[in-house]
């Protein structure tokens, strides 16, 4: 069970506790008494999940009251899965093409039920690693995820009712038709007419844009070219009225809510395989909480409120932020935009016994970088390290002043304080 700072110290003095891990929380041992003799309350691991970011709360639970032990809010990084995915692919096409021929084989692998892209696979894999650490770490009895279904159609128009779902936007016009009509037949940077105008992409495809309707636009050859593959807030960043109507009228991209549409029953699956009962609430319900216990938006709070519950306390405390960060890449080069290599890495990932992403102290004597730091370690072959410290970078540190804190796990952490709230805000849920 969780205990205080002051407790924590006191069975560490006395020698009654040893640590057993710093991160992502610091944990301790006791020594001097068995599981079977010790007494356990029921804790709760709730689950907001989305696109980018995915809340996590760790509470214990009395009656339909929860009372917040941990908040935590796991940063996912399937966006550069895609792009290093999209960069093999360019690789496997280059060598295809100056290289001897070979067959395509695009026809010859299946796919098991169920499957899900490595990008999307990567946020339920990352959510259900932490669930796992949390249950060794915690008396955890019960898990509930919120359960949420995004209409897209209905988030573009909340007018859309019957056979219009079936119809769809280009309903009796094809794509360029229906962007002429849509952008009033002339470029949408620079208002020109009656000349030819190219398809255009809002959002570049080199930087994550989709080929959907709402991410098209029309252009003409020289707008099309200077804008290039620049993001548009890039390209129109001296022209904020014309941007946000573009904008305006090309809709949000629905990327986010395909997500979690696509990875929702993979993540409640996974939390069933736990053998703990799983209770799903919906978005609709965790607003209803949100707003009846006056908490603010955030993930991790949101987590907090997630299923059938009448009060929260304990929701001032500090979130922990893990970002997924990786063990590294089993590329041993660097590129250059067009993929020629520029430079190659060393075959051992290991540096007089660190490797980077190990939490590390390091205690500089004599140096003009007297001093200590705390941080995650990013190893030089020429044995001089790089720090990530709360405070910034340090560089140039020597691996001879350096100790390890914890190995790399693929996560880094940081701490996130929320904005001052009530201490304690309770009150008496109602019915949907």
């Amino acid at each position: 069970m969780p205990c205080s700072e002051k407790r924590a110290r006191l069975l560490l003095a006395r020698g009654r506790a040893r640590v057993d891990r710093f991160f992502p929380f610091f944990t301790i041992r006791l020594v001097d008494r068995e599981m079977a003799s010790s007494t356990f309350q029921p804790i709760e691991v709730s689950i907001d999940p989305g696109s980018r970011k995915t809340g996590v709360a760790v509470s214990r639970r009395a009656g339909k009251t929860r009372h917040a032990l941990v908040l935590v809010e796991v940063e996912h990084k399937g966006q550069l899965i895609k792009e290093r995915l999209q960069q093999r692919k360019g690789y496997r096409r280059q060598r295809r093409t100056h290289l001897r021929y070979r067959a395509p084989r695009f026809l010859n692998r299946t796919r098991p039920e169920g499957w899900l892209p490595p990008s999307l696979q990567h946020r339920v894999d990352s959510v259900a690693n932490l669930v796992a650490k949390l249950c060794k770490l915690f008396p955890v009895t019960a898990h509930s995820q919120e359960l949420v279904r995004f209409d897209l159609q209905k988030i573009e128009n909340p007018e859309i009712s019957g056979i219009e779902y079936q119809q769809g936007v280009l309903a009796g016009y094809e794509v360029r038709e229906y962007l002429l009509e849509k952008w009033v037949r002339k470029c949408a940077y620079c208002d020109a007419k009656n000349i030819p105008l190219q398809i255009e992409h809002i959002y570049p495809k080199g930087n994550g844009g989709t080929n959907r309707i709402s991410n098209l636009a029309l252009a003409c050859k020289s707008c099309n070219e200077k804008k290039g593959v620049l993001d548009i807030k890039d390209f129109l960043k001296k022209k904020p009225e014309l941007l946000q109507k573009i904008l305006g009228q090309a809709k949000a991209p629905l990327k986010d809510a395909t997500v979690v549409n696509a990875t929702r029953w993979a993540l409640y699956n996974r939390l069933k395989e736990t053998g703990l009962p799983v209770e799903a609430g919906s978005g609709g319900r965790t607003k209803f909480n949100r707003t009846a216990f006056d908490i603010p938006k955030d993930h991790a709070l949101d987590a907090l409120c997630v299923g059938d519950i009448s009060g929260v306390t304990g929701n001032n405390r500090p979130v922990v932020v893990i970002k997924a960060t990786g063990r590294g890449a089993y590329q041993r080069s660097r590129t250059d935009a067009s993929g020629r290599v520029i430079c190659l890495l060393t075959r051992e990932k290991t540096v007089n016994g660190f490797q980077t992403g190990d939490m590390v102290k390091a205690n500089v004597p004599k140096s003009k970088k007297t001093g200590e730091y705390f941080g995650r370690a990013a190893v030089r072959f020429s044995g001089y390290f790089n720090i990530q410290t709360a405070a910034g970078v340090v560089q140039g540190i020597s691996h001879k002043h350096c100790t390890i804190i914890q190995r790399a796990d693929g996560y880094g952490y940081n701490l996130r304080f929320l904005p001052r709230l009530k201490s304690g805000v309770s009150a008496q849920g109602g019915s949907l």
